[in-house]
């Protein structure tokens, strides 16, 4: 595993903006992206030059330890992407927006995409999907001047609709399906999109297809981007390691050692002593 690090880029100092990214896009350079779900890990990522901060709704299975994205309301997606916005100063911070926030009426959908907006501060709302409900929703929050990202391929909120986390677009039927979602998406006003979890052919051809940035998850290299979900990909979440996922780092190695040794030294009396004692 290597430990080598490339710099952020020269003009880390300026906030990048969804133009940026289209640019990106257009120039053929490839768009960074990650999650993050509080101030400290925002800041760190932020410094270290990513393009795009998701605040996901995966915070309630990798953070919350629940067993769906489901159970996550609009109040903790608030709290969470909030906190993210305090330590993510460059990058283009994008809210998850949670599950039944968006499919009920498009009134609702502008009105809780802007609250998520208004009390986050973050660059843009994220939609799941490309049903009737999700490409009416994505229309009305364009409409309103709220910039919107898509998401196709295996949707973690329709995951008992998919039958679980799998592999999306296997078949030319399904192929053409994901195609077509993708272009309704970006003629209903979204300025990227998610692929996540299908084959490399079928997300090159739909990179390809689009005009605007296609940002991959377990989609192959074909995509004009990447994000993983930080802990994954830092080693924080031992339990989870699909195919698509490299490991950058073993934080949970990292962290557990040094609990151990502070216990250690707590146990044998060696913490604190006068260095770390106020006379």
């Amino acid at each position: 595993m290597s430990t080598q690090m490339t710099p952020p880029p020269a003009s880390a100092g300026r906030p990048v903006t969804i133009r940026d990214l289209q640019l990106k896009k257009d120039a053929g350079e490839r768009i960074v992206a990650t999650t993050a779900y509080d101030v400290l890990f925002g800041r760190l990522v932020d410094a270290a030059g990513v393009d795009m901060v998701l605040v996901g709704d995966s915070l309630g299975m990798v953070v919350a330890g629940l067993d769906s994205t489901k159970k996550v309301t609009l109040d903790q997606m608030i709290w969470h992407c909030a906190a993210v916005r305090r330590g993510v100063r460059r990058a283009v911070l994008i809210f998850d927006m949670p599950w039944m926030t968006y499919q009920i009426s498009v009134t609702e959908a502008v009105r809780n995409a802007g609250r998520a907006l208004a009390e986050t501060n973050a660059t843009a709302v994220k939609l799941e999907g490309a049903t009737a409900s999700s490409l009416a929703a994505v229309r009305a929050c364009v409409d309103a001047g709220i910039p919107v990202m898509g998401h196709i391929g295996f949707t973690p909120q329709s995951d008992s609709a998919l039958s679980g986390a799998r592999v999306q677009g296997r078949d030319d039927a399904a192929a053409a399906q994901l195609v077509a979602d993708a272009v309704a998406l970006q003629e209903a006003g979204c300025f990227a999109m998610v692929l996540e979890l299908m084959p490399t052919e079928l997300s090159r051809t739909i990179s390809q297809t689009l005009r605007i940035p296609a940002i991959g998850i377990g989609a192959g290299p074909g995509c004009d981007g990447q994000i993983l979900v930080l802990p994954d990909m830092i080693g924080l979440n031992e339990g989870f390691s699909p195919k698509f996922l490299k490991r950058y780092a073993d934080v949970a190695g990292i962290v557990k050692t040094a609990v151990a040794a502070y216990a250690d030294d707590v146990r044998g009396g060696r913490y604190p002593d006068d260095s770390t004692s106020f006379s």
